[in-house]
């Protein structure tokens, strides 16, 4: 199967004001939209809609209306003039809901065609308000070259922490043994925050989820406590709060 966890860590960097820096472990699951429903069937600690340790539900992703995600991420991709063709592939990297609880600080959907070549990745954003934007990365139909860095304006609040004005540039390694994602924040032309995640794979059976589980924990409960706790030390370095501005108008940046 190409579903998957992939464990390891995530590190944050921040430049200026005041140094930050910290690292905790993490994992995902990465999940080839074409084997949810095998993967409902064969797991007992997994469940697309439905039961399970681990899960993943529609409504928490995409449409957020319950409605298949397939159709979704294809329209949207669509309107970028990006068409996978036959054989393509779309495989969601996301933290799972566990236990009930669903925090998604940040999901990426890579989009393979036919050829098995990227076409798009899709960063779907959260933040702590509730709100989520989502940024589209692409070459206009082109294959991604994997070596590149993509960049979006960054239009969307995320960190109360971290003003507007500025850029995102990210770079991705394929997602094979192991998976590599790493973000750079531009503020006003200068270089404010990184953020990395190196994570290696790991099969997505039972066994596995338990043995992830008993590791880290429910991560989507996880990763909300380290937020709030990394905020609190932000707040101890005396770093400037920055209003939430509304939200952009349209939900994703193209």
């Amino acid at each position: 199967m190409n579903s998957a966890i992939y464990a390891g860590h995530v590190r944050h960097e921040r430049k200026v004001p005041k140094h930050r820096k910290f690292k905790y472990g993490l994992y995902y699951v990465y999940l080839d939209l074409a084997e949810l429903d095998d993967l409902n069937r064969s797991l007992k600690h997994f469940g697309h809609d439905g039961p399970g340790l681990m899960k993943l539900r529609d409504r928490d992703h995409g449409p957020r209306d319950g409605s298949p995600l397939r159709p979704w991420i294809d329209d949207l991709l669509a309107r970028a003039d990006i068409v996978l063709g036959d054989g393509g592939r779309v495989c969601l990297l996301t933290f799972p809901r566990v236990l009930g609880f669903g925090f998604y600080p940040v999901s990426f959907w890579y989009c393979f065609g036919g050829d098995g070549e990227p076409r798009a990745i899709l960063a779907e954003v959260h933040n702590t308000f509730g709100e989520h934007h989502n940024y589209l990365l692409h070459a206009h139909g082109a294959p991604m070259d994997w070596k590149q860095r993509p960049e979006a304006t960054k239009v969307f609040h995320v960190s109360p922490f971290i003003e507007m004005d500025g850029r995102y540039e990210f770079h991705f390694t394929p997602p094979g043994d192991k998976l590599a994602i790493s973000l750079y924040d531009y503020i006003k032309g200068d270089l404010l925050l990184i953020a990395g995640v190196s994570v290696a794979r790991r099969d997505l059976t039972d066994a596995e989820i338990m043995r992830t589980f008993w590791r880290y924990g429910p991560m989507s409960l996880r990763a909300w406590l380290l937020i709030h706790w990394q905020a609190l030390h932000i707040v101890a370095k005396r770093i400037s709060y920055v209003p939430k501005p509304p939200p952009p108008s349209e939900e994703t940046s193209i």
